[in-house]
């Protein structure tokens, strides 16, 4: 077989599609928390900050998942890392229907989350094997299933919640992430070649060497600027809606600026795969991360609701491409062996920058009674991601510039 036969091939779209898929369906454990939340509160009688507790949870086994199972992937391979991640998630359902307090439930939802993981990060990172002169795009459409996902699955959902409660939505999922994940894990059991990771782990060498970092380095420069920039990235994300019931324009008007951001995070995701495929990692992230700090400008003189929604499709056009660009990254400049740990651990660092820059904003808001000094936390933790990502191209861009001049 040759090279020509295992990157960007037919097989290796045919794997996308499949991958798109199995994201779609796999990052569900991310939003049906989302979707029961308001009922869970109402059968438990807990505050509302008690009732985040599943989603919280939900999202500290989604940021060590990403690990854990990247790892898994390095070793066994995408496909038996899905199986077992499913039936996690897949117990995880059942165990969460039949919870008898908000505390077990939340303790469930860390399974649930956990499982979810292995269809994000470790995900794009099997996928970008399979690709060399289309991986941008690739991982794009790939990651694209996280927000797909999130535009599918809450209005799936809806009228089992409305019909037949949210633990009725737990079985229902259950039986979901079982019965479609696994045969399309069995989809993914071909192997990349040998010759084929060996190729790739001469180029990121290569490129490693020119920035002069080493593997572990990089990998925490990496991590430092996925902080960065999700912290920035979660302040409209996260309290958006908040902040439109600040103004009085109530939760729906909210819902729609957050369905917004996200349609344009998807046509985002898609187009920075484009550029990757011509800039490199490096570059179409520094790019996004760059907007995304413009937009946060934006933010601040925006008061009145048509400002604030074409700032929120702005704010979704510019950060869409910024994460997938990280597993790009990885992909260039570290082991194609160790792709899945080391995609796994940056992805871990965003999910961790989200989750940090959400308390933090509210924090704010609590001290200041407005997110207007959010927004300008944001806006700093954002320059922190783009110095980085400076640093990280000049010193990779100026020593090969240098070297004919040696020569």
């Amino acid at each position: 077989m040759s090279e020509q036969l295992v990157f960007d091939s037919r097989y290796s779209w045919s794997r996308l599609a499949v991958t798109l898929a199995i994201a779609t369906i796999g990052n569900v454990g991310m939003w049906s928390v989302i979707v029961i939340m308001p009922a869970v509160q109402a059968e438990f009688g807990v505050s509302r900050a008690d009732s985040a507790l599943p989603y919280t949870l939900t999202m500290l086994g989604f940021a060590l998942g990403n690990l854990l199972i990247g790892r898994a992937v390095d070793k066994f391979g995408i496909t038996s890392a899905l199986i077992g991640a499913s039936l996690i998630s897949g117990i995880g359902y059942l165990a969460a229907a039949a919870s008898p307090s908000i505390i077990i439930l939340s303790a469930v939802h860390f399974a649930i989350g956990l499982g979810s993981a292995a269809s994000f990060g470790p995900l794009i990172a099997d996928v970008s094997h399979w690709f060399q002169r289309r991986r941008g795009i690739a991982v794009a459409v790939a990651a694209s299933g996280n927000y797909l996902s999130g535009a599918i699955w809450p209005i799936a959902l809806a009228g089992v919640l409305a019909d037949h409660g949210w633990r009725m939505v737990c079985l229902a999922l259950a039986v979901i992430v079982t019965t479609l994940l696994i045969p399309l894990a069995l989809m993914l059991r071909r192997r990349v070649p040998e010759y084929t990771m060996a190729a790739a782990a001469q180029i990121s060498s290569v490129n490693r060497a020119a920035c002069r970092f080493s593997s572990r380095k990089l990998c925490w420069l990496l991590a430092m600027a996925g902080v960065g920039c999700c912290v920035a990235m979660s302040m409209p994300q996260v309290h958006i809606v908040a902040l439109c019931v600040d103004r009085g324009y109530g939760p729906a008007v909210g819902a729609e600026m957050l369905s917004l951001m996200l349609l344009g995070g998807v046509v985002s995701r898609l187009i920075s795969g484009l550029v990757a495929d011509q800039l490199g990692g490096v570059l179409t992230l520094l790019i996004g991360s760059t907007l995304q700090m413009l937009a946060l400008f934006l933010y601040l003189p925006a008061g009145g609701l048509v400002s604030l929604y074409m700032v929120s499709l702005v704010f979704g056009l510019a950060q869409g491409g910024i994460v997938p660009a990280y597993a790009l990254i990885v992909r260039e400049y570290l082991p194609a062996r160790e792709a899945g740990t080391q995609v796994g651990f940056v992805i871990m660092a965003t999910i961790l920058g989200m989750a940090l820059g959400g308390w933090l904003s509210g924090w704010i808001h609590d001290v200041t009674g407005s997110y207007q000094l959010a927004f300008i936390n944001g806006i700093v933790w954002n320059a922190i991601n783009v110095a980085i990502m400076l640093l990280i191209l000049t010193r990779t861009i100026l020593p090969r510039r240098s070297q004919p001049m040696a020569a």
